[in-house]
């Protein structure tokens, strides 16, 4: 069984980083566990006037039987969890990515006369697109290569490259920076699309590229989750 004792100082990212599964309730209250996960569970409460009595069970009764392995994300070691992400995260992103960028931009000419946030919604997806592009390439070709050679190292009982080490944590800080900025974007177009509720006016394409919004913000919710939350700052103690 998880620990479900209460920490009323743990952070909502650390929590959801013990077990995925907590994810859930702070989702239900609307409470970022990704890229805002730096926030004691104390404080959120507060801030949203949330009764944290209530929640502190809500996170006990999600957490009350055996974790699966497989959504054990902590336990798994850092190369196998890079790779994870890579297979599951940038792949979904490199295989939906420009065909929303496509749909956004298709309900834009149709319907921003009547409905113009689509207008609004489609320039920053096309900017989340470009940058996620560099941003994937990064982690890619630098981070979780030195990742994974640094592991091995470790492994090995090897002195540590220090000039490697200064490169991974340089580009530790840019990526999470890139998270903050890219998450505040999908939140931005979540709000302009007043949480995905589609008008009774429009096509099925828009209702289409809404649920793929949608879908998008919920796979970078986990995507941003599991590095923010497990694999950097385990990878910046390496």
């Amino acid at each position: 069984m998880t620990d479900t004792v209460r920490r009323d100082n743990e952070t909502v990212g650390e929590l959801v980083a013990r077990d995925y599964r907590t994810a859930q309730v702070f989702e239900k209250h609307g409470i970022d566990f990704c890229c805002g996960g730096n926030v004691e569970i104390a404080a959120v409460c507060r801030e949203k006037g949330i009764d944290q009595d209530r929640l502190q069970q809500e996170l006990a009764e999600a957490t009350s039987t055996p974790v699966e392995r497989s959504q054990n994300y902590g336990s798994w070691e850092l190369p196998f969890l890079a790779d994870y992400i890579v297979n599951t995260h940038h792949a979904y992103l490199k295989e939906n990515t420009a065909r929303i960028v496509g749909y956004a931009n298709k309900i834009a000419e149709v319907h921003g006369p009547h409905h113009p946030e689509v207008i609004e919604i489609a320039k920053i997806f096309r900017k989340i697109a470009t940058d996620l592009g560099a941003h994937l390439r990064e982690e890619e070709n630098v981070l979780f290569p030195a990742i994974r050679r640094l592991t091995e190292l470790a492994k090995g009982g090897s002195v540590e490259n220090a000039q490697e080490v200064a490169a991974l944590k340089k580009s530790l800080s840019t990526l999470i920076h890139e998270h903050d900025e890219i998450g505040a974007a999908i939140h931005a177009i979540r709000d302009l699309a007043h949480g995905y509720q589609i008008p009774d006016d429009v096509c099925p394409t828009f209702a289409t590229t809404y649920r793929m919004l949608e879908e998008f913000e919920d796979d970078l919710h986990k995507h941003v989750h599991l590095e923010n939350n497990i694999l950097f700052p385990k990878a910046g103690k390496i």
